[in-house]
């Protein structure tokens, strides 16, 4: 009985911090290892942090051991070892479930969550954070597994600044870090934001493998000669952006009603071809609903007022 009061009293205690070469080093815990959260332990391993890992299923940890992490064997263990708490769970519900009875040893240290969290869910895990004492702050990964660390990675935060700036060097192991302020849900929102811009665009290219299907050219051949094209558009995306942030549709670039014509073509050309018009017939409505409102002189770029009207703009 002796022995577990000890051991409570040690997990209950903040661990310090430890120093290398006059460098404060942050002692990391991950939470989780599926494929996210085994690179994201990888990454705080190679940058020299103590990490400690933990994992509902055994037997995820063993690489990350062999190369210097520590396997906690409870969640209590996990979270007591480190200055910093990173959590890479399923979703909303299983971060709970995972920190919930472990709320009193997590009070006073850095939570960090990385989980695909919706932002009224990030918001949440805020409010629960704070009613028990804890530091909280929530991420957006924009970064597949193997990205993690190098180049080209980045990730989105919001929630307690003190966090971000205490361990800003600590996240930079994993990639960029941008900060978007003390709402949690905005990284979130962001996060998701770009996610539909993405799945929009890899549903615009199945659409257009659909089609040329129908005459035998394959879906890898048609990725070669979309992924060029797709490339170059996307550098007309910042442009298109201040247009709608102006409000101001009436210098178009191609105007509505010459985008209606094309996609009443292709819409003509995907029946056709015997595709369904899930994803182009979406993207038709609306411009049709624009032209129909007697917009159809104006820049295409206005079908954003069918997505999120602000009220009705001069003609």
């Amino acid at each position: 009985m002796e022995f577990e009061n000890e051991f409570r009293r040690q997990i209950l205690r903040k661990p310090s911090k430890t120093f290398r070469s006059g460098d404060m080093t942050t002692s990391v815990t991950v939470l989780g290892l599926g494929a996210m959260g085994q690179a994201l332990a990888s990454a705080f391993v190679r940058a020299g942090h103590p990490t400690t890992v933990w994992n509902r299923s055994a037997g995820r940890d063993a690489e990350l051991v062999a190369a210097g992490a520590k396997s906690a064997q409870t969640v209590a263990e996990a979270v007591a070892a480190s200055d910093l708490v990173v959590v890479c769970l399923f979703d909303h519900r299983s971060v709970h479930e995972v920190l919930d009875p472990v709320a009193d040893i997590l009070a006073d240290r850095a939570l960090l969550n990385l989980t695909s969290t919706e932002p009224r869910g990030s918001r949440e895990l805020a409010e629960w954070a704070a009613s028990h004492g804890i530091d909280f702050l929530d991420g957006g990964i924009m970064a597949t597994p193997p990205m993690i660390g190098l180049p080209g990675s980045s990730l989105l935060y919001s929630g307690a600044q003190s966090v971000f700036d205490t361990h800003r060097a600590t996240l930079e192991s994993l990639g960029s870090a941008e900060y978007f302020g003390a709402d949690a849900g905005q990284a979130a929102l962001v996060d998701f934001a770009l996610l539909a811009a993405m799945y929009t665009m890899f549903a615009g290219f199945y659409h257009g493998a659909a089609m040329v299907r129908s005459i035998g050219i394959s879906a890898e051949d048609f990725g070669h000669r979309a992924s060029g094209w797709l490339a170059a558009m996307t550098g007309s995306l910042p442009r298109a952006g201040a247009t709608i942030d102006s409000g101001d549709y009436s210098k178009p670039f191609q105007p509505l009603d010459f985008t209606k014509a094309a996609l009443d073509a292709i819409v003509s050309a995907s029946r056709d071809a015997g595709v369904d018009l899930d994803v182009i017939g979406a993207i038709r409505n609306l411009v049709d609903r624009q032209v129909a409102d007697g917009y159809g002189a104006q820049g295409s770029e206005r079908m954003f007022e069918s997505l999120h009207p602000r009220g009705d703009l001069a003609v």
